[in-house]
């Protein structure tokens, strides 16, 4: 499927969200790939026969608008975590380029095995001041998913992080984290090198940093792989992303031996924002461009970057003996059963 695009004259009749259309449609948003295509051949048919088809690609936009409402305000969490998914969907270095306008320097390597290029990380400028980044990479091509081992970190990537996250401790700056993994590497010599002890020495570490810490789920937030980035004084998640111990495939293969219950599995394991949020797992919701972060990234990242500016100056101002006391308090509340 390729892409369409519209001059100017066509694109101000468009919903923002869809004047970006996709080269990838997800099954349920067929109906929206099928619009798209009777516009694309009506604007051709205009430029080529000179008739004048404004009307009819007026009624086309305006059903393209009704469609996307109907089919992305009432989505079901299987399709979240399809839309998580996506291959159009911005990564962590993308959000990172953007936030920073460039100006962001990346550090390398855990001082002890290799750079896992799965884990990104380093220092870049968020609106003047000094921030360390930190976040997995999945690739946006074949090629550069297996060199980013399809944002599945190995130990050497948790450890790598942690010590970026010791040096902006060092240097009292406040640390920004992006999650999306479909979790840790579970491969034999990951936890040969001891993938279970990096993650849980991230997560004691994370506690006790005396600096604001700010988690962002960008897109899938499977299991210990985004717990090892996970522990902040805020977790917050993009509207259509995912937060689980485990995959709903997975899920589905223990509980009933095959894939085929995925989308049931997805519905049981509340992992949808709002399922987080009303059980005080995370602390908020960023609202993403109708049809998805990838439809409008430059609005996903200008909206990334309010949140920030509007977070970490209260998490700044706090004395960092009561940041990491509100921090530790806050998931030691987690899943408390009162009865």
């Amino acid at each position: 499927m390729r892409c369409f695009f519209y001059n100017n004259k066509i694109s101000v009749t468009l919903p923002p969200a869809f004047r970006h259309i996709m080269a990838y449609y997800l099954e349920f948003e067929k109906p929206l790939e099928v619009l798209a295509q009777q516009l694309d051949k009506a604007h051709k048919l205009a430029q080529e026969t000179g008739v004048d088809m404004a009307k009819t690609i007026a009624e086309i936009a305006e059903k393209i608008s009704q469609t996307q409402k109907d089919i992305y305000q009432n989505l079901n969490a299987w399709q979240r975590v399809q839309l998580s998914r996506h291959q159009d969907r911005p990564y962590t270095l993308a959000y990172i380029e953007a936030l920073t306008k460039g100006n962001f320097i990346e550090l390398h390597g855990d001082r002890q095995f290799k750079d896992d290029k799965a884990m990104v990380g380093g220092w870049g400028d968020l609106d003047g001041q000094t921030v360390m980044f930190i976040g997995q990479q999945k690739g946006i091509n074949t090629k550069m998913r297996q060199y980013r081992n399809f944002g599945m970190p190995n130990p050497e990537g948790y450890r790598k992080a942690n010590r970026l996250m010791k040096m902006a401790e060092k240097f009292g700056k406040p640390i920004v984290t992006f999650i999306d993994t479909p979790g840790a590497f579970p491969g034999l010599e990951a936890e040969e090198r001891g993938q279970g002890e990096a993650i849980a020495r991230n997560l004691l570490d994370m506690m006790q940093f005396k600096v604001p810490i700010v988690c962002i789920i960008i897109g899938e937030g499977a299991s210990g792989g985004a717990l090892g980035i996970g522990i902040g004084d805020k977790v917050l998640m993009l509207e259509n992303t995912w937060y689980s111990v485990i995959s709903p495939e997975s899920c589905s293969s223990i509980l009933w031996r095959s894939w085929e219950n995925k989308e049931r599995a997805a519905e049981a394991l509340k992992l949808t924002p709002e399922d987080m949020l009303k059980h005080g797992l995370i602390d908020g919701i960023i609202a993403e461009p109708l049809g998805g972060a990838h439809r409008n990234p430059e609005l996903m990242f200008e909206k990334i970057k309010e949140t920030l500016l509007a977070v970490l100056p209260a998490l700044q101002a706090k004395n960092p003996q009561t940041l990491v006391l509100e921090r530790q308090n806050k998931f030691c509340e987690m899943g408390k059963v009162i009865g």
